[in-house]
């Protein structure tokens, strides 16, 4: 992952404000330590700070338009970069290899519209120096962080994450995913808009195994596009170990060259964390030597993740109770992979969101509900998921790429009938993923029950954090929480102990107002808690919180 930050509709002097964007991009050197670049003129600056992961050599940033002189700063990976390269480079002047150069001409060719051709990930803002204008936009789920803020006398600022802009912006919110904003528009404009997710819409394609899989190997191969060393999380679980043996079949050939050269590093490396009882890391394991990988299994100690809760807490950038449960051992797996010399990762998120995995879908009354939750968990997912797989690895410099939440498999997946979909006594959850990767994987991972990460690295990961928390807040300071905290007020002390930690690093409303927050039952968003009268009694958001979970050990 690289970091941004962006000023435009700049009032000041800009030899000024350039000192300081610089100083602030700082901030984001961890997202991208291999370089720094900037651009400036009388009304824009943009800041990039690299991790070079294709055309190492050539693609530093911000890229330039030779022609018009626009300028682009991206964080982020544009798969299908050649087919839209094939007809551009008849007209114009391509100096890299960069995938991200072909948003320059994309852009020039179509104006607002490039967005909705671009199939990857990525935030980015263009300046146009010809009419001062620019165009930012963020992929299609938010699965690359952007925020923006405003300061008293006009000015526009963009980055990667917030800390970049808490002291020098007036206001600061989250970019939405999926939309674009251009220098003529008042908010962003949604572009991402997909027919299986308006209201009412009840997809009705039906389940094919084979056409699953096909769409599935074309959305991985299509993000092993990299110049540098990459390697695999597999967690034990079924959604990361279905990915990494996709991935484990394209290894012995280099993708850039279309399979026609061999892979540069055709020793493909996995990495699984747990604690020493994890229950995770035995099917892990299994999975790796299924598919042939040098696998590397790292162990942390209680102590350890509470260690460091605060460094994890600054890097991402919020309290919510689930995203810091599971970050922490993904932010110290993320070091040790790192270390390595491994840049990029291939992760699972987004299988649970489009096939109904979370244990609480049991419970789901009938198809339509069960689509519509696929639907709202998915638009949520730049503030939980999303977030966590990028800043948790983004920390060490580490890209994480989620082959699930790839637009052209998403949209495929989204609109197969939810009724194929449904937990029923004979199928149990992801049965369709499941049944179409049957032989990739032994049978016991693939049909293993949920088990959700913070749970699956070992059950006394969450009772150790909930037990640190009963050490570290009174009751006393429990019933004063509504005046510590009158805007999302904590409920329990773990939520109490993070907020408490959040604070100390962001203090202010503008931080505030960028987190989410509700009541949530084994991840389900706080609409599914009504699919049964039990739920809301035992809100948790731990899978173990759900009378169908299934202890792994």
């Amino acid at each position: 992952m690289c970091g941004i930050i962006c000023v435009l509709n700049i009032a000041a002097d800009t030899n000024s404000l350039r000192s300081q964007i610089l100083e602030q991009a700082k901030l984001l050197r961890h997202r991208g330590p291999d370089w720094s670049g900037i651009y400036a003129d009388e009304h824009a600056i943009l800041a990039h700070e690299r991790l070079s992961i294709v055309d190492v050599e050539h693609g530093a940033q911000p890229l330039i338009n030779t022609q018009t002189k626009a300028a682009l700063a991206v964080n982020g990976e544009i798969y299908n970069h050649e087919d839209l390269e094939k007809t551009l480079k008849q007209k114009h002047d391509f100096q890299t290899k960069s995938d991200c150069e072909v948003i320059l001409y994309l852009y020039e060719e179509l104006g607002v519209k490039c967005v909705e051709k671009l199939s990857g990930i990525f935030a980015f803002v263009l300046h146009d120096p010809r009419n001062n204008t620019f165009l930012v936009a963020r992929d299609h789920m938010g699965i690359i962080p952007l925020y923006q803020g405003w300061t008293k006398d006009g000015t526009r600022y963009f980055a990667s994450e917030m800390k970049a802009l808490l002291h020098i912006c007036d206001k600061v919110e989250e970019f939405p995913a999926g939309h674009y904003l251009t220098a003529n528009d008042e908010a962003p404009k949604k572009y991402y808009d997909p027919a299986w997710s308006k209201v009412g819409r009840y997809p009705t394609n039906a389940f094919d195994p084979a056409e699953l899989r096909e769409k599935f190997t074309e959305a991985v191969r299509r993000q092993l596009m990299c110049d540098v060393p990459y390697g695999l999380l597999i967690s034990g679980g079924v959604d990361s170990s279905i990915v990494a043996a996709v991935a484990a079949k394209f290894k012995t050939k280099r993708i850039e060259t279309h399979e026609q050269t061999e892979a540069w590093w055709p020793s493909l490396h996995s990495f699984s964390v747990g604690l020493e009882s994890s229950p995770d890391t035995a099917f892990a394991r299994k999975v790796a030597n299924h598919i042939g990988t040098v696998h590397h299994e790292i162990v942390f100690t209680v102590q350890q993740g509470l260690d460091v809760l605060s460094d994890v807490i600054y890097h991402l950038e919020t309290f919510d109770t689930t995203t810091i449960r599971a970050s922490t051992p993904m932010y110290l797996m993320s070091r040790w992979i790192k270390s390595m010399g491994i840049k990029m990762v291939l992760s699972g998120e987004g299988a649970d969101e489009m096939f109904g995995g979370y244990l609480y879908f049991h419970k789901a009354p009938n198809a339509k509900e069960f689509h519509d939750e696929t639907v709202r968990k998915l638009f949520k997912l730049h503030q939980y998921d999303c977030l966590r797989a990028n800043k948790s690895t983004a920390a060490w410099g580490l890209e994480a790429r989620v082959p699930f939440l790839d637009k052209e498999f998403l949209d495929y997946a989204m609109n197969i009938n939810p009724e194929e979909k449904m937990i029923t006594k004979d199928r149990m959850e992801k049965y369709i993923l499941r049944k179409s990767f049957e032989g990739y994987i032994p049978d016991e991972i693939l049909w293993r029950q949920k088990e959700q990460f913070s749970d699956g690295v070992g059950y006394s990961w969450i009772d150790g954090l909930k037990d640190f928390a009963n050490r570290e807040i009174s009751d006393s300071m429990m019933q004063n929480a509504k005046n510590q905290f009158p805007e999302k007020t904590p409920l329990t002390k773990e939520e109490y102990l993070y907020r408490s930690i959040f604070e100390k690093h962001f203090p202010g409303d503008s931080a505030l107002a960028c987190i989410p927050t509700g009541p949530s039952i084994a991840c389900s968003t706080p609409t599914a808690i009504a699919w049964d009268a039990s739920f809301a009694n035992s809100a948790d958001p731990s899978g173990r919180a759900i009378k169908v979970h299934q202890k792994s050990y």
